[in-house]
């Protein structure tokens, strides 16, 4: 399924869906919320309400969020069949089903029947980052839910996968932007500055503490987001400041107009790889330190972009 987000706007897209305009089928699919049902723009069923409808760069972001496929137009991803992204998709859940620590290449070479090398360079290729760093992502996110339900430290961080204390200290406070501990207290004391940015795959949210990045997220709209990142951190001073992050994330946007890691798979995936890549650069630009969108660009590693 085609890049839909650097061709297509949302007026397109719902241009496409009122006219059932077919050319357009395969660049995106489409769900109805009141059905919980996805169709190609071509379909010959009856036109849904706007704010019935919201728009999926493939098949599996939309089931991912719960859709079902028509069964009028029978949406189909001809990349489905592809073994390279079969490949990469069954290690991501494999990586995933090991809550309890990382699993090494050589396992997950494995499982796939390819060798360590030839997976670590076609998941960077496809994904965007090493299987080690998405392995860190979702590390670090169980980490978060554990601790937003009020367990343990230290009963979270051995759950989460963290061989000891010194290495949750060591890598999760900078990706938290706060202290296990201050963010087990919804982040009390500290303040958060956020911004909201369209990009290809939705609204994109950035928000931080002066420690560093706590949050990269995206969503269907503004205030949705803004409502999550205020029920992560209950306790904590959160406003908008589009001065200070604005800059930053259109950068991050264009480039990732630029470049999609895989346009089928599901959006977490997707999400989890832009983050790990928004951390990583956004955290190494020193404290009071400007830099230009080409240099942003450079450490992303696309200087065209």
């Amino acid at each position: 399924m085609g890049d839909v987000g650097s061709a297509l706007s949302d007026r397109e897209m719902w241009r496409a869906v009122r006219e059932r305009d077919s050319a357009l089928n395969g660049r995106f699919v489409y769900g109805v919320h009141s059905t919980r049902i996805y169709c190609q723009p071509g379909c010959p069923s009856r036109r849904p309400k706007r704010e019935r409808v919201t728009f999926f760069p493939s098949l599996a972001a939309a089931e991912a969020e719960g859709y079902r496929a028509c069964r009028r137009c029978r949406p189909a991803d001809r990349s489905s069949a592809d073994p390279t992204a079969t490949k990469v998709l069954a290690v991501c859940r494999a990586i995933d089903a090991c809550e309890d620590r990382i699993p090494t290449l050589s396992e997950l070479s494995r499982g796939v029947g390819l060798s360590p090398c030839h997976l670590q360079r076609t998941f960077k290729r496809v994904v965007g980052v090493a299987p080690s760093q998405y392995a860190d992502a979702r590390r670090v996110e169980r980490l978060r839910a554990r601790l937003r339900e009020g367990q343990g430290i230290a009963s979270s961080l051995y759950a989460a996968g963290y061989g000891s204390s010194s290495r949750l200290y060591e890598r999760a406070s900078g990706q938290l932007g706060m202290s296990p501990g201050t963010y087990r207290r919804g982040g009390r004391g500290e303040e958060i500055q956020y911004t909201v940015a369209r990009s290809p795959l939705g609204r994109l949210l950035v928000a931080g503490t002066a420690r560093g990045l706590c949050r990269v997220q995206m969503g269907r709209t503004a205030l949705e987001l803004t409502e999550d990142l205020r029920r992560e951190f209950p306790d904590a001073t959160v406003r908008r400041d589009e001065g200070h992050l604005g800059p930053w994330v259109r950068a991050l946007v264009d480039y990732l107009r630029g470049e999609l890691p895989w346009p089928t798979l599901p959006l977490d995936i997707r999400a989890t790889a832009f983050q790990r890549r928004v951390w990583e650069v956004l955290r190494s630009i020193p404290s009071g330190a400007t830099c230009s969108y080409e240099e942003v660009a450079r450490r992303v590693g696309r200087p065209r972009a």
